[in-house]
């Protein structure tokens, strides 16, 4: 099994605190809400949102994915940082035995933050990945950060 790395940053002009509760902490009632074109629903099926807590995504129809499945690791709200782990999907898994990410937001001079991200991904044996592999995903990451960003800077009440 070979493992690749990649890691992600994303400047926005929103608290790290409202970033982290939005995008970490209430996920599963937002992201349906400002998404929902993409998004049908996010569940827990084990737990309430604490590491060991098990949330699957659902996709609406028509896109490549039907679900995801991720296992939350570690959760530090104090410190804003999220550990969690991609466990099964009705697609990617036939090259990835599991993805592991690490998301943390770090307060910049401006009252903003840095959203940085890093991506282990545990491939079978024998399987080599490449960029483009997973480019469509990093992609979609950074869209929905974006969507989020748009979605708090218009209430700025919300998650505060």
């Amino acid at each position: 099994m070979a493992v690749t790395s990649y890691t992600q940053e994303f400047t926005t002009p929103i608290a790290p605190s409202r970033m982290f509760k939005a995008l970490i902490l209430d996920s599963h009632n937002l992201m349906p809400k400002i998404v929902p074109q993409g998004i049908k629903s996010i569940e827990f099926l084990q737990g309430n949102g604490g590491a060991g807590s098990i949330k699957q995504t659902n996709f609406t129809e028509g896109g490549h994915l039907k679900y995801l499945k991720h296992r939350i690791d570690a959760i530090d709200a104090e410190n804003l940082v999220c550990k969690y782990t991609l466990i099964e999907s009705d697609v990617i898994l036939d090259k990835i035995e599991f993805v592991a990410y690490e998301v943390n937001f770090e307060a910049t001079d401006n009252g903003g933050c840095v959203c940085k991200m890093t991506s282990e991904y545990h491939t079978r044996a024998g399987v080599e990945l490449k960029e483009e592999d997973i480019k469509q995903g990093k992609d979609k990451a950074m869209g929905l950060y974006k969507v989020v960003e748009e979605y708090l800077s218009v209430n700025p009440g919300v998650y505060c």
